[in-house]
């Protein structure tokens, strides 16, 4: 029989993150899932139960972070998996956003992630197990423009989830780095896509916006079925560092790194050219 785990889980209350929760819960999993909204979450949920522990947080304060990971340690009388899933994305190209803007969208999509990694693995470390599963996108191996702020973050979260897996193996604690990509959920129709102020009429970022939010509703991924195969990995004995979800996801990445070895082949004279006579 599967044991049950106790999960932490962020951006809880809508989109995957909620669907995570209300699948965990199902299952009998205990799971403190934290929102800046816990009403919103409460509601959405729609349960009370010993098994379920509302937090709200806001994951770019790492006091608050250190506290919601001790609160859930206290409640629960531990930790096993912690699930990195809050995020947002401006629209804009990189000379349209605003400091202010590039700087809030990595405090949430890396910052906030680097901050629950840092709390959970100070429980995960001294008990010498645990799972932490950062939720990227395939535009973390694969850019697109007028994203260049989420961009950034996915491919940043990539990298530091392979940092982290071989910082944190000789605790047997394991990291994985998930590349969905277009799955049916609200993320493109319920504020995650934000345009930003400052526009530059040449780029047509308008463009990019108005394509994504006409896919809404169209993307061929079953998010019910991506938040299972979560569940299934953090129950994996060898979880893989990366894990691609959904046909177009894979299409793009492969197609990408076909594409790189490509390009690296063709310049491979010059980079062989620079070593000392």
């Amino acid at each position: 029989m599967r044991n049950q785990k106790i999960w932490f889980v962020t951006g809880a209350s809508k989109g995957m993150g909620l669907l995570l929760t209300k699948l965990l819960l199902d299952k009998g999993e205990r799971v403190a899932a934290a929102s800046r909204n816990t009403n919103q979450l409460k509601q959405s949920v729609g349960i009370e139960s010993d098994n379920f522990l509302p937090i709200e947080l806001d994951i770019t304060n790492s006091e608050d972070v250190k506290q919601a990971i001790n609160k859930t340690v206290e409640h629960f009388g531990g930790l096993d998996v912690a699930v990195n899933n809050a995020g947002f994305s401006f629209i804009g190209s990189l000379e349209e956003l605003t400091d202010d803007e590039f700087r809030k969208a990595l405090n949430v999509n890396l910052f906030g992630t680097a901050n629950i990694i840092r709390a959970s693995m100070a429980q995960f470390r001294k008990q010498r197990s645990g799972h932490i599963i950062n939720i990227a996108s395939a535009a973390g191996y694969v850019a697109g423009a007028h994203i260049g702020s989420y961009v950034t973050s996915k491919f940043a979260m990539v990298g530091l989830t392979e940092s982290l897996a071989l910082e944190i193996a000789p605790f047997n604690v394991k990291a994985t780095v998930v590349l969905p990509g277009s799955f049916r959920t609200n993320f493109l129709d319920e504020g995650s896509l934000t345009y930003t102020k400052h526009r530059i009429e040449e780029y047509d970022s308008d463009k990019t916006f108005q394509s994504y939010s006409a896919r809404a509703g169209t993307q061929a991924g079953d998010p019910k079925k991506l938040v299972t195969e979560l569940l299934n990995l953090a129950n994996m004995e060898k979880p893989p560092v990366h894990l691609i979800l959904g046909t177009d996801s894979y299409k793009m990445i492969t197609d990408k790194m076909a594409k790189n070895l490509e390009e690296f082949e063709a310049y491979r004279h010059i980079s062989m050219s620079t070593n000392l006579e």
